[in-house]
């Protein structure tokens, strides 16, 4: 079967055939004819791919199809780059209006509004956040129907990576600190995946403990699985127990990251005040190899072919210092203390801030430079966190720290804060006697009693009992019943005890067998030697409980919730 020979586009025209050899080609008619057919094929073609274009968009944006977004969403990988300007919540304005930028936080909360729409919280750091609002795409790019449906469905305290739009929301979110902006969404990447099921969430971490009961670090965790809702707004409140086995979700609450930060304050405004009046820093062992201060309460640990324990104070080495050639020293440090005491007051570990300085000619020096020392640290706070404090409030209300005005110092004596006890305190205060210790009750009693008359929280109380006061207190020359020592108080609390040391080492061995202990046993003969090798000035000081000093002064039903990791006796974890 022969070919069907090849249609001459010429001759179906209807044109004739251009002779062989002709050099003039098609006429100029042939020409413009098949240009107007290419067009109209063009055309064709066009409206054909918008067409498919349209549909493919439609399918995209309806959850089927191809997924035009797909590059723009998803867990990261090494590849993926976001080019958009980096920006922190705290520096957000008016000049990211309508700028693209990109943000890396956690997700604290989320919920879909339909199947097109999701809003999501992202938390940056301590209590920023911002609301996110993803929204599908009418091309289906760069948000399809797929990513809305992937990000709605992110797990909380999941840590992202956003691309987006910084507009204006129709009115303030109130859920977010960033309240003012929102972030309009066109691109999100997991980096890191929460968990399933969260032990703890963000909204029970950051509302007050519910109980300090004294239970066993290792409660069983499912116990606080109910704690794993999504509504911060409706979480219930967990026990510090649930909080410690948590430390993950509790130290992200930002009523915690505020505590810490007023921690922090705390030790660069001591390090700051005593650097200023020429006190230099140092540093104090904490492997000793005597029972420090001759007490019982130390930890004991093998060493080698030796034992050695954990310093329950670093006051021998202050004095060291002091006789070293140093006229003013304090150091920073952990202090242990081995007491099976299990109350929201206690812990085996804490933070000592401790200073020592060279006396000249009376122990009220050293107590008046700590006196300025205390206030310089409460005004600086006011200062510096006030942001910080009124969070914590938010959560553990309290009352403002009462200070008292400059030159109206309330300084009283041991013996005049029982006094005052024994005339306007409460009815089982009626007969405590001047040469016996206060106990905790007594000392709060008589903080309630300084707050109403002198209209301050701080106070200190001076010439303790003799007998109330380690073998190293000076006492007083003028009657050896009290000494020349100190304790600081914050409502009603105590929070330093301090005072003169005994600076020659006859006074010293003499005092040291009056409080029973032998002046030869390891450890006091070494620190008594020391007084002997060379001629010591006068010297006093302090030691602070940093985490007391924080709780009190927020008002925290507990020294834990001021500590980074509690320690007890019950808790070495985590």
């Amino acid at each position: 079967m022969s070919e069907k020979p090849t249609e001459d586009p010429t001759q179906a025209s209807g044109d004739a055939p251009a002779a062989e050899g002709d050099d003039a080609g098609p006429s100029k008619k042939a020409l413009k004819k098949a240009e107007a057919k290419a067009k109209k094929e063009a055309e064709k073609a066009k409206r054909a791919a918008e067409v498919k274009a349209r549909e493919a968009a439609a399918k995209a944006a309806a959850g089927g199809g191809e997924d035009l977004a797909k590059d723009n969403y998803g867990d990261i990988h090494h590849t993926t780059k976001v080019d958009a300007e980096k920006v922190k919540l705290k520096d957000l304005g008016e000049q990211h209006l309508d700028k693209t930028v990109k943000l890396r936080g956690w997700i604290q909360n989320s919920r879909m509004q339909g199947a097109k729409m999701a809003f999501v919280e992202i938390r940056e750091e301590r209590n920023w956040s911002i609301q996110g609002v993803m929204a599908v795409s009418p091309e289906g790019t760069p948000v399809s129907k797929q990513m809305v449906k992937w990000t709605g469905g992110i797990r909380l305290e999941s840590f992202v990576l956003v691309e987006a739009l910084v507009k204006k929301p129709l009115e303030p979110v109130k859920s977010c600190r960033v309240s003012d902006y929102e972030l309009h969404i066109t691109k999100c990447y997991l980096i890191a995946s929460g968990p399933e099921v969260l032990g703890m969430t963000l909204g029970a971490a950051n509302k007050a403990v519910a109980s300090f009961e004294d239970e066993d670090e290792t409660a069983p965790t499912e116990a606080v699985k109910e704690l794993s809702i999504t509504d911060p707004a409706g979480a219930p409140a967990a026990s510090l127990t649930t909080h410690l086995n948590n430390p993950v979700m509790h130290k992200r609450a930002p009523v915690q990251q505020a505590i810490a930060d007023i921690r922090m304050t705390v030790r660069k405004l001591f390090a700051e005040f005593l650097e200023s009046r020429d006190f230099v820093q140092f540093e104090p062992p904490c492997l000793i190899g005597a029972a420090s201060e001759g007490g019982a309460n130390v930890f004991g640990m093998k060493y080698f072919d030796k034992h050695a324990y954990l310093a329950q104070s670093p006051q021998f080495y202050k004095q060291f210092e002091i006789a070293g050639g140093r006229k003013r020293v304090f150091c920073i440090g952990p202090v242990f203390r081995a007491e099976n005491s299990n109350t929201p007051r206690h812990m085996t570990e804490f933070t000592g801030l401790d200073m020592e300085m060279e006396i000249e000619e009376s122990y009220v020096e050293v107590l008046e430079t700590i006196e300025s020392l205390m206030l310089y640290i409460f005004r600086g706070l006011e200062e510096k966190r006030s942001e910080e404090i009124e969070l914590v409030r938010s959560v553990y209300p309290s009352e403002k720290f009462l200070l008292p005005e400059p030159g109206k110092e309330v300084r009283l004596t041991f013996a005049e804060g029982q006094k005052l006890l024994r005339e306007e305190g409460p009815e089982e205060y009626r007969n405590v006697k001047d040469d016996e210790d206060m106990s905790t009750p007594q000392e709060k009693a008589l903080g309630a009693l300084i707050r109403e008359k002198y209209k301050t929280d701080f106070y200190v109380l001076d010439k303790f009992p003799e007998e109330a006061r380690p073998f190293y207190a000076m006492e007083d020359p003028a009657n050896p019943k009290v000494t020349n020592a100190y304790d600081f108080f914050m409502r009603g609390q105590e929070i330093l005890s301090g005072g003169q040391r005994i600076h020659t080492p006859e006074a010293l061995e003499a005092r040291i067998r009056k409080k029973g202990v032998d002046p030869n046993s390891t450890g006091i003969k070494e620190y008594v030697d020391v007084f002997r090798s060379a001629g010591v000035p006068p010297h006093g000081g302090g030691g602070i409980g940093l985490d007391r000093v924080v709780s009190w002064y927020l008002n925290l039903p507990s020294v834990h919730l001021s500590s980074y990791y509690p320690r007890t006796p019950k808790r070495l974890l985590p």
